[in-house]
């Protein structure tokens, strides 16, 4: 079956199941991927995506994170037909951040090796929790968009370009109080999209050089609570609470370390 039928195969179901009774809450997955950074689909927080390609295609989705959150990255590769294959293959996922700097694994499996005569292989990544801000010479995950990467690491080369299905999807959970930081990030890192051409006014496009053009961001879902993860902190409450401990404290020492005073004479 050639890509293209599969392709509007799968768009046709898709386009079917929304047709449903609850077609009106769902959301529509993806049915693509980005060959690179600047064209990666884009995915929404817990969003699935899907893509049909050639085994060797570098396989690219952006979805966001906010400050305070642990993402996790999830991908299914169904493999060719076994009897078509000459051999095992390894599979890896790759998260990256907003500066398109790799982010280490905490948790999943990164790297896997499917059996020669293996349907398909999942692969999962956890990144370390997004801080609100962090030093300049530091890496760690900061607040905005998050690229997952999918391809193949090791295959015989006679494999190259067969036909595979990728199915992925993000998660996101609040790792709480202890994850918070001070300090907040001025803006998210967000891609930037192509600049030289401007809208005008009226509607039509002006032809603007390089020295002129503005670029604009990519439109990227922006989480519920915001990149900052909202104003609302476990540490309102612990600041609380120790306040009101300090205060019986305070009151408890006054009281055992007053000075008596003595019965009348």
């Amino acid at each position: 079956m050639g890509r293209a039928l599969r392709l509007s195969l799968l768009t046709a179901a898709v386009l079917l199941a929304g047709t449903g009774p609850a077609g009106a809450e769902d959301v529509e997955i993806p049915a693509e991927a980005g060959t690179n950074f600047r064209t990666a689909t884009v995915l929404d927080q817990g969003q699935q995506g899907g893509a049909m390609a050639s085994t060797g295609d570098y396989l690219y989705w952006m979805f966001p994170v906010a400050a305070g959150q642990t993402a996790t990255a999830e991908a299914t590769v169904t493999l060719p037909d076994p009897a078509a294959r000459s051999g095992p293959s390894t599979w890896r996922v790759d998260v990256y951040d907003g500066l398109r700097r790799r982010q280490a694994c905490t948790g999943g499996e990164q790297l896997a090796t499917a059996a020669e005569d293996a349907g398909s292989v999942t692969l999962s990544c956890t990144i370390r929790t997004v801080r609100s801000w962090a030093e300049p010479w530091s890496d760690d995950p900061l607040p905005g968009a998050y690229y997952l990467r999918v391809t193949v690491a090791e295959l015989p080369e006679r494999d190259l370009g067969q036909p595979i299905d990728v199915e992925v999807r993000t998660a996101v959970e609040d790792a709480g109080g202890s994850a918070d930081r001070g300090g907040e990030l001025a803006t998210p890192l967000l891609p930037v999209g192509t600049a030289g051409v401007l809208a005008t006014g009226d509607g039509t496009e002006d032809e603007a050089d390089e020295d002129r053009a503005e670029p604009y961001l990519a439109a990227l879902p922006e989480p519920e609570g915001g990149w900052s993860g909202g104003w609302w902190t476990p540490r309102w409450l612990w600041t609380a609470g120790g306040g009101v401990l300090g205060a019986l404290a305070c009151a408890g020492g006054y009281l055992l370390a007053r000075p008596r005073r003595g019965g009348a004479g």
